[in-house]
């Protein structure tokens, strides 16, 4: 599996100033490979599940950007079926810490930058691009929408650098016009990858909203391997697709049981 990994060839990837492992595949069996890969390089199964959140507490305190965020969360929606959004998830909080070490290193500019974040849940990523100067749209659906507002209200009153608004928007319905243009310079998403039916709607929203120069962001939980090759198997079809090593993450916000993935439009 080591020696797998070592051939892949890492390149810069649209705005963010790392390298990633781009997947070029010359095969139809690449997406296949890459998760098969995946799962035997971190053995998501024997790591242990929600390292860094609890989702059976109201909220979840977590120290971002020198500010003190506490995020509300709402355990007992989590039983409903198609609800993941009312809790955290570890991909989330390596998101959003991804995000600001990749600031501090110089390796992302969110000053003033127009960020898109799809399924917010409960907003915590969008929130830490806002502390680092991203002009963020927070999406979801709308009956998730109350929470997230109220997360952004209670942790961007004072003292942040850029700006957050919270808006509808449903994966394969057409965005609001001011949404597409002028073109995000990112799309963010943590945990977005969770079904087959999902994965036609998001990228079909992804193609929407991205122009030639956004970067994509995408952290997920490693749960069902034939989801996430759906997605890439379909994803690299309209996008440049690169896995980002761990090493790149924040080194106190790392776990085997999440993967991330820059994407650039073709």
């Amino acid at each position: 599996m080591e020696e797998e990994e070592e051939k892949v060839e890492m390149k810069k990837l649209g705005s963010y100033g790392g390298k990633v492992r781009v997947l070029e595949w010359e095969t139809e069996s690449g997406a296949a490979e890459e998760t098969m890969l995946l799962w035997g390089i971190q053995q998501p199964t024997l790591s242990k599940p929600n390292a860094f959140v609890s989702q059976s507490s109201l909220q979840l305190r977590l120290d971002a950007c020198g500010h003190s965020l506490s995020i509300l969360q709402s355990p007992s929606s989590l039983g409903k079926p198609g609800v993941t959004g009312s809790v955290m998830w570890d991909s989330g909080v390596v998101l959003g810490k991804f995000l600001e070490h990749a600031v501090d290193l110089g390796m992302l500019v969110l000053q003033g930058k127009k960020v898109i974040e799809l399924g917010s849940g409960c907003g915590l990523v969008g929130c830490i691009a806002a502390l680092l100067g991203a002009e963020v749209v927070l999406t979801d659906l709308p009956d998730r929408l109350r929470l997230l507002k109220k997360n952004v209200e209670t942790n961007l009153r004072l003292g942040i650098r850029g700006s957050a608004a919270v808006r509808e928007l449903t994966w394969g319905d057409d965005p609001d016009p001011d949404l597409i243009e002028p073109p995000p310079d990112y799309v963010l998403g943590s945990d977005v990858i969770y079904s087959e039916e999902a994965v036609v709607d998001l990228l079909d929203t992804l193609l929407q909203l991205c122009g030639t120069q956004t970067t994509v962001i995408l952290s997920g939980e490693l749960r069902n391997d034939t989801v996430l090759e759906c997605f890439l198997e379909a994803a690299v079809k309209d996008f440049v697709v690169g896995r980002v090593d761990q090493s790149e993450w924040h080194p106190d916000y790392c776990s085997r049981r999440v993967a991330m993935y820059i994407l650039v439009k073709k």
